[in-house]
């Protein structure tokens, strides 16, 4: 078959094109829908879309085969004298120019086509399937490009096999954004690194800087390479900053707020804080008091969640903390966060046992503010698909309206930004129930069904003397005999340090 083979698929692909321009111009031989015409055209379109998504899947599949089967066949046929170097720069440049594409982009595309095809079976065959895209397929290289063999193939198993051990919850992957994708990835990959994270980070911290790039008319780019804790502070501070500012005279965006505060912030003549504003009192910080300088916001404490593993803050285990709105952190630095009383960081602990929120710090333990921030911890961001909101204003919203008999349980509650708030009252979009653990999906107005986002809670690591699922060979804690399973209590008495009594002081007794 060969050549005639590949001008017939591409010529029965051509004519499947016509048809489907034929059908989204709405000239198809029949009508989606008699009965409605206007109705059906719409879902039609949609399934076009839907069926689109899956054949660019597929011939990026393709795609990524056939370039790597001809950079092999062009390996196999040159001159055994021939440089390497050289071979690779032609057959990148001729990959380049059949798809019409740098030389940069060719090269990418080789090396991520020679990965998919060599050592990531499950993307590769995932994004043949149409379940994922080309983007997601790149974020699974990306990700795994840094882990051993056994670490990538635990990374794809998670969120691309169904019957692993710990596959991920909620929107399956293809199902999501690849920026949502990406994140959830990166977040699986800090977890479960061969090397420890505060290694890593300590490298990180060694490669902080301030970049600067000139751009066109007049503008510029001013970008910030910082440990985690500090970025998110930073961002969340003149957000809540610009949001003060914000009224019925202010002309300016949030977005463009944000870039003015900042501004004002590092030129202003003080370390102190600014209201992002110029004019007597810029300087006084903190202690600006609004009623002597009209207009002039004091800047906020920018509240942040740091969820900690509670035998990682008692020091018993490295495992990563989750910073909200940013991702896993080093143990180090959330119990430095937590030491030093910072009063935006509000403390979090969780179950030793099966990785559930446990406590939310005792500052806000008000039952509106701890409801409002257990929300956060279930859903992590606005629960709309795709959004990645997740700063403060996020509003609380009765999923079964209260006039209705809706409750102001955690299960009848779902936390939306500010656009898809307004767009689920002002449009026929609807949330679906909630649970104590899983946040609401979605129904749109074509009647289809979103699936949400899923926190990746994980069991956190025990230390190795308090880990109740390593039965000892010598016999099994108070007095159960060799292979008898004992039933724990809720946390296991050992008579170290790191016991019941050092727990009970850590989760009750501090503010």
């Amino acid at each position: 078959m060969g050549k005639a083979a590949v001008a017939k698929a591409f010529e029965d692909i051509d004519a499947a094109l016509a048809v489907l321009n034929a059908e989204a111009d709405g000239c198809g031989s029949e009508p989606f829908s008699v009965a409605d015409p206007l109705g059906g055209l719409g879902d039609g379109c949609l399934d076009i879309l839907a069926g689109v998504r899956r054949g660019e899947a597929g011939f990026a599949g393709v795609k990524a085969r056939a370039a790597v089967t001809f950079a092999r066949t062009a390996e196999a046929v040159s001159s055994p004298d021939a440089p390497v170097q050289a071979q690779e720069m032609a057959v990148t440049a001729e990959v380049g120019c059949v798809l019409a594409i740098g030389p940069r982009a060719a090269g990418a595309l080789l090396n991520q086509s020679h990965v998919l095809t060599t050592a990531l079976p499950l993307t590769l065959a995932a994004l043949q399937a149409g379940t994922i895209s080309w983007q997601h397929a790149r974020v699974m290289v990306e990700e795994a490009a840094t882990l051993d063999r056994a670490g990538a193939a635990a990374l794809e198993a998670h969120f691309l096999d169904q019957d692993a051990p710990d596959a991920a919850r909620g929107c399956p992957a293809g199902e999501m954004p690849a920026s949502r994708f990406r994140h959830k990835a990166r977040t699986w990959r800090e977890r479960h690194h061969a090397e420890s994270i505060e290694n890593r980070h300590a490298k990180g911290v060694l490669d902080r800087r301030v970049e600067y790039a000139p751009d066109r008319d007049g503008m510029a780019w001013l970008t910030a390479y910082l440990p985690g804790d500090e970025a998110v502070a930073i961002w969340n501070r003149t957000t809540a900053i610009a949001r003060g500012l914000q009224g019925p005279e202010e002309p300016r965006t949030l977005t463009q707020l944000r870039a003015d505060v900042l501004a004002a912030a590092l030129l202003s003549s003080g370390t102190g804080g600014t209201s992002g504003t110029s004019g007597p009192g810029a300087e006084d910080g903190d202690n600006m008091n609004p009623a002597q300088h009209p207009g002039q916001v004091p800047p906020p404490r920018a509240q942040v969640l740091v969820t900690v593993p509670v035998f990682s803050l008692l020091g018993a285990t490295d495992e990563p903390a989750m910073l909200d709105g940013y991702g896993p952190i080093p143990a180090s630095m959330a119990r430095d966060l937590v030491a030093t009383g910072a009063d935006s960081f509000y403390r979090v602990l969780v179950d030793p046992r099966d990785g559930a929120p446990l406590e939310i710090g005792r500052t806000s333990y008000r039952l509106t503010k701890a409801m409002r921030q257990w929300l956060r911890l279930r859903d992590g961001k606005c629960s709309f698909p795709g959004c990645s909101n997740n700063s403060l204003d996020n509003e609380a919203d009765h999923l079964l309206a209260w006039h209705k008999g809706g409750t102001t349980g955690i299960s009848n509650l779902g936390q939306a930004c500010p656009a898809h708030h307004k767009l689920r009252h002002a449009s026929p979009w609807t949330p679906t129930p909630a649970t104590k653990n899983e946040p609401p999906g979605w129904i749109s107005p074509s009647g289809r069904r979103y699936k949400s986002e899923h926190q990746d809670w994980e069991p956190p690591h025990w230390p190795h003397q308090l880990n109740p699922q390593e039965e000892s060979k010598e016999g099994s804690p108070r007095g159960h005999p060799v292979g008898h399973r004992v039933s724990h209590p809720d946390f296991v008495h050992t008579g170290v340090s790191l016991g019941e009594d050092g727990l009970e002081r850590f989760l009750h007794a501090l503010a």
